[in-house]
């Protein structure tokens, strides 16, 4: 617990409990995690769950169970661990442990998976033992024999039907394409009876609200969307007491490889809308490959035929119909399936959000290029006020009344007609997700925020003289202290291609790189921005919330004035700025957006089909592809069995020692600790939120107090440590130092301490768990690294949070008692208020008579680590300025909200 700063967690933290099997909150309360004074009830979460369609469970005929009613449990584990039936089609432990590392972790090509049999053959052959395939095809073969996860993939021919060109008709006219298609109802199926799932799934749609009444948005269920969609099925007295479904799906083409032709694929993933946030974006089958879809090729000549990409559009349609086709009977009327927590559950399937980037939602969504496809703003002043929403039921009138070219240039309309026109409730304009990648991320940052100060740098002061500054500022970007989770530009911002990674690493240090180079007007449009940007990005954003989101764009979209007055642009009608405008509406209609980001197919491309297509020959590798899929999903899904069952406890010697010897398997418990991991997820349920010090003590100090204060050069060390240890004793920090009590015994240090908490908007474990290392070490990878935290004394400035810098990390007994503390530097805010223009906090070293002030801390009261980022100015930085300096040489610093999701919410 950190001191004096409480932390809970929302959805379903400590206060779970499961009533009639299903997952509920005792006394329906939920916990948001924010700071709040220890032991602040009031820091709550009341939920109303949606009275008609709650999700009640059933037996596997669809007939309710009574009240209450438990489960029928997992299966138990084998009482012989090593009965070949157990692990079938397996043998043993050893032999799906073999298959797993070598097919899935190690992805080992079958000449090397042959000779991996070999080299174990020879190995048992004078023990009189066999191996239990002979090569590769034979591991496959077993492979091909798991039932568990099997969703095979189905493939269907498409052709032109119109009229032929006279004379020699073009090729894509007489070509067949291969649509690849998985049943979607199967993979539905498979991902909502996976165990793993319970804890992160809501199976009601319900409204949530916090302490002072104001409404909470946070998972796709607490959205307005779902349960409008629930009223509308709850007219039917038939569906009462059943489950909604929403199917989440999202679709991004992509290249594989430029040097073998441009080798390109468009897959479609599919994942159910009732997983949380932090569970959707986390690995595994949350996000399952469900369809490739064909991509046509032609010439130059015919590419922009009319023609042509009418035919394009129109099978790219008719591919997501045919994908979504398996659930239509089940839109309406439900059909039993098994939920997570091993009940049955009557569930109704809807189309439910869609992710895409913008030039593929203007393919879904039937309208003309540079026009929104959810309002009707023109291309010329997409931000003016007054644009009314796109509807489906008020595009297909106007489709009735006007012919294509009026649909065209008075509305922004195709003549086509969308997939979700064949389907019920399901109405395109209104399911397209607001795109935090694409047009956040990679659009309004990336392509024109970056690229407009660089423009306005080259304007006001001349092609020479921008280039230095720009130099200067990739200097600076390079220069910034090091922090667990941020990853370093060694040569700044100037690389050549830029990803989606990339751009999020450097939104995190932009704003104070380029302050001192911008006008104020400027910094504060970058600001306004990232404010904005960060907000939106939350995983609980509340009714308050949504008031600064449109502070913030507003603020946004008075200061970009300003590239306009600099002449960097003419005017500013950008659909991706544009879509901004939209983002109010999307949370309040699917919840938090980071749950629907196009970031989440993308992560899934390299599993989905880059490493499948790597392990191919290259030649019709789809279909080669395809069967990997199969397989790794058929792996993961027995791993999931295996594990629920207790069977994949141990290492595999420890397991196959334990179950030879008659004995039950447990885990180890030791864990390795990887010295360089600074950060990463923690899997397992929501928790409150700890830091202590590395569980291995450092070798090389004295264990006296005097010497290590010799050794470490901090002659206060005695005086601060006796003054510290007799406020924990008697909380008379007042006292003299002659009263304190005196200490002889053994002092160890730590080169590091771990903070674990609850960051749901980050990128952190199904649970929403995170972690990260605090390194007080003189010698990090040939430096000295002296990391700062945030550090939790109370009062009005900076929210009661100071910042040290840790020195360094020891523990000790003193009369029976055990000690973990930190001997820091403190950082004081410059003002009372943050900085004007970035919106930051300053702070500057506090120093008594020109010292640095030195004070011993409890562990405990370091609520995580903090990131400080030099205040530089105008001035230019020497060119061989190490980041390692950075702590030491500038003489105020930003503290960057912006580090991590997280650090923005702790401190806004």
């Amino acid at each position: 617990m950190v001191h004096g700063v409480s932390y809970a967690c929302i959805d379903c933290g400590r206060n779970c409990t499961s009533i009639g099997g299903l997952h509920r909150h005792r006394n329906t309360v939920h916990q948001q995690f924010t700071p709040a004074s220890e032991g602040d009830d009031d820091n709550t979460f009341q939920s109303i769950y949606h009275p008609k369609l709650n999700a009640l469970p059933c037996n596997a005929n669809g007939e309710y169970l009574p009240p209450f009613s438990v489960p029928p449990p997992p299966p138990p584990p084998p009482a012989d661990g090593q009965d070949p039936a157990a692990w079938a089609p397996f043998e043993s432990r050893a032999d799906f442990n073999f298959a797993q590392f070598h097919f899935v972790k190690l992805q080992s090509s079958a000449a090397n998976i042959s000779t991996a049999l070999d080299l174990w053959a020879a190995s048992v052959m004078k023990y009189g033992g066999t191996v239990p395939w002979k090569n590769a095809d034979e591991l496959y073969a077993t492979i091909d024999e798991v039932q568990s996860g099997h969703m095979p993939w189905n493939t269907y021919k498409m052709c032109y039907t119109g009229p032929l060109l006279p004379g020699a008709a073009p090729r894509w006219m007489t070509q067949t394409y291969e649509v690849c298609t998985r049943d979607l109802r199967a993979v539905l199926h498979h991902q909502l009876e996976t165990a793993g799932f319970k804890g992160d799934i809501d199976m009601i749609p319900y409204r949530q609200f916090n302490h002072a009444g104001k409404r909470v948005w946070s998972n796709l269920m607490s959205g307005d969307w779902a349960w409008k969609q629930v009223d509308i099925l709850a007219e039917d007295p038939d569906n009462l007491g059943s489950t909604f479904v929403a199917v989440v799906a999202g679709s991004d083409k992509t290249t594989v490889s430029v040097a073998t032709g441009h080798q390109e694929y468009h897959p479609v993933y599919a994942s159910p809308g009732n997983l949380t946030n932090p569970a959707r974006r986390a690995h595994g089958n949350r996000l399952l490959p469900v369809a490739f879809l064909a991509i046509p090729k032609t010439s130059k000549r015919h590419r922009s035929k009319p023609a042509y990409q009418t035919f394009c559009r129109q099978m790219y349609h008719a591919s997501l119909a045919l994908i979504y086709q398996p659930l239509k009977p089940f839109m309406e009327t439900p059909e039993v399936v098994r939920c997570p927590d091993r009940h049955f559950r009557r569930v109704i399937y809807g189309i439910g959000p869609y992710i895409a980037d913008y030039p593929e939602q203007v393919w879904l969504a039937a309208v003309v290029q540079n026009w929104c496809p959810k309002c009707e703003a023109h291309p010329n002043n997409l931000d003016a006020d007054g644009a009314r929403l796109r509807t489906r039921t008020k595009t297909e009138a106007l489709s009735t009344c006007f012919d294509p070219g009026i649909l065209w240039d008075e509305y922004g309309v195709r003549s086509d007609v969308p997939f979700t026109s064949d389907f019920p409730r399901a109405d395109i304009h209104e399911l397209l997700a607001s795109d935090l990648l694409h047009q956040v991320i990679k659009g309004t940052f990336k392509d024109h925020m970056v690229s407009w100060v660089n423009e306005y740098l080259h304007i006001h002061h001349g092609e020479k003289c921008a280039l230095e500054i720009i130099q200067d500022i990739d200097r600076r970007i390079s220069a910034v202290p090091e922090f667990p989770g941020l990853r370093r530009f060694p040569d700044g911002r100037d690389f050549s291609q830029w990803t989606g990674d990339d751009s999020k690493a450097l939104m995190k240090i932009y704003l104070t790189a380029v302050a001192g180079y911008l006008p104020s007007d400027m910094i504060k449009c970058l600001a306004a921005f990232m404010e904005f940007c960060y907000l939106v990005r939350r995983n609980a954003i509340s009714a308050p919330d949504l008031i600064k989101i449109q502070d913030a764009l507003n603020r946004f979209h008075r200061y970009r004035q300003i590239f306009i007055d600099c002449g960097v642009r003419i005017d500013i009608s950008l659909p991706r700025q544009h879509s901004l405008k939209h983002y109010i509406r999307s949370i309040r209609f699917f919840g938090s957006l980071n749950g629907l980001c196009s970031s989440i197919t993308e992560s899934k491309h390299i599993k989905a089909f880059k490493e499948p297509w790597c392990r191919s020959s290259r030649f019709n590798a789809l279909s080669q592809m395809l069967r990997t899929l199969v397989r790794l999903d058929k792996l993961a899904a027995l791993k999931a069995v295996l594990t629920l069952r207790g069977m994949m406890t141990g290492t595999t010697s420890s397991y196959t020692r334990q179950v030879l010897a008659g004995e039950q398997p447990q885990v180890d418990a030791a864990a390795l600790d990887d010295e360089d991991d600074d950060e990463g997820v923690v899997h397992g349920p929501k928790s409150l939120s700890d830091i202590e010090l590395a569980p291995t003590p450092q070798r090389g100090y004295p264990k006296t107090l005097q010497a290590l204060a010799t050794h470490i050069q901090q002659p206060q060390l005695p005086g601060l440590f006796c003054r510290f240890l007799h406020e924990e004793l008697n909380g008379a920090p007042d006292d003299p130092l002659e009263d304190c009590p005196l200490f002889f015994g053994r002092i160890t240090v730590h080169h590091f301490a771990i903070a674990r908490f609850y960051a749901p908007s980050d990128l952190g474990g199904a649970g929403g768990m995170y972690r990260e290392r605090v390194r007080s070490n003189p010698n990090w990878h040939g430096y000295p690294r002296r990391d700062t935290v945030l550090v939790d004394v109370g009062g009005p400035v900076m929210r009661g949070l100071v910042i040290g810098r840790a020195l360094l990390f020891f523990s000790f007994t003193f009369a029976d008692r055990s000690f973990e503390c930190a001997l820091v530097n403190w950082f004081v805010p410059v003002g009372d208020a943050p900085n004007p223009d970035t919106g930051m906090w300053v702070v500057e070293l506090e120093r008594e008579r020109g010292v640095p002030t030195l004070a011993i801390i409890p562990v405990d009261s370091i609520a995580r680590a903090a990131h400080l980022i030099g205040v530089y100015g105008t001035a230019a930085l020497p060119e061989d300025f190490h980041f390692s300096d950075s702590l030491n040489t500038f003489n105020t610093y930003f503290v960057n909200p912006y580090a991590d999701h997280h650090m923005h919410e702790f401190l806004a």
